[in-house]
């Protein structure tokens, strides 16, 4: 494997402030650039969805794409494993709206969601 960089990072799952998280990593360092949380969820409804709450990156790597590139790494993924997104985190939230291919994958969140979340 090929050491990440900010032109070519690494987007890897982990645990970040204790919930599963999508990490996004420019160096051999093992410390994370940024990431975003998430929760996954079944609703009483059988509908599997992603929930993301948060999402992070570090300021000294402000204005570099990374929080973007993770973003579109961690929702591709969910899409891939068949998973409603459910954006509560604002940046989520506006991502998808600048990209609206993942509009119909994603579903606002629902008290049931939210309660996931505690």
């Amino acid at each position: 494997m090929t050491q990440p960089t900010s032109d070519d990072p690494q987007v890897v799952r982990d645990r970040q402030e204790g919930r599963d998280a999508f990490e996004i990593h420019v160096d051999d360092s093992g410390r994370a650039a940024g990431f975003t949380q998430f929760v996954d969820h079944t609703g009483r409804d059988g509908e599997r969805a992603r929930i993301f709450p948060h999402t992070f990156v570090d300021e000294k790597f402000s204005g570099q794409g990374l929080a973007s590139a993770l973003v579109r790494r961690a929702l591709d993924e969910s899409i891939d494993e068949g998973l409603t997104i459910v954006a509560v985190c604002p940046y989520v939230r506006t991502w998808i709206r600048r990209h609206p291919a993942y509009e119909e994958f994603s579903t606002a969140p629902t008290s049931e969601h939210l309660q996931a979340l505690d």
